[in-house]
């Protein structure tokens, strides 16, 4: 393996495994990891299996320590995780475009656009998939609307963990030239 996909991927670790520190609902590195596997491998297939993975990799922790009392054993797959996930993939397609060439503002862009990407999706699944909501058009725009609180952590999620992984890649970028050949 290259040291440009063994940082890579420790830094998308690392970010899943950052769900295991105690954060507000929905500070998390979901679009963060997506955006990023997006902008640095250039083999594509890794830029969706490696975030997912890695993700994946964290849901196992998350949902079998920190949640093991909501659960009666081990819970390989989450409720609607495919919400969750498809959000990651459609995330991913984003960056493809929008991380072509990366830079500060197309960072930002991408953290937002993530964000809206997630927020569409997953409250998409809420509301198609649990009781809490009627499936019409008032329990749709009910369900939005109960999940407009947790959308600013979403989004400063998204900021700050784009910040960290970007941030630290081109640092090592800048000390590892090596690192800046794709």
């Amino acid at each position: 393996m290259n040291k440009r996909l063994l940082i890579i991927t420790g830094l998308l670790l690392l970010a899943a495994i950052s769900r295991m520190i105690p954060h507000p609902y929905n500070f998390a590195p979901i679009g963060a990891m997506s955006l990023f596997g997006a902008a640095y491998f250039s083999n594509k297939r890794l830029a969706f299996i490696l975030p997912l993975l890695s993700f994946f990799v964290s849901d196992l922790l998350v949902n079998n320590i920190l949640y093991a009392d909501y659960y009666s054993g081990f819970v390989l797959i989450s409720p609607g995780f495919y919400w969750t996930y498809g959000a990651m993939i459609a995330i991913v397609v984003a960056g493809i475009f929008i991380l072509k060439k990366v830079n500060f503002k197309r960072v930002i862009g991408g953290a937002f656009s993530a964000s809206v990407l997630f927020f569409i999706i997953s409250n998409f699944g809420v509301w198609i998939s649990t009781p809490t909501y009627d499936l019409s058009l008032s329990g749709f725009i009910a369900c939005y609307v109960a999940a407009i609180p947790f959308f600013h952590m979403t989004v400063l999620g998204d900021l700050f963990y784009c910040g960290v992984l970007f941030g630290l890649f081109e640092f090592a970028k800048y000390k590892v030239p090596e690192l800046k050949v794709a």
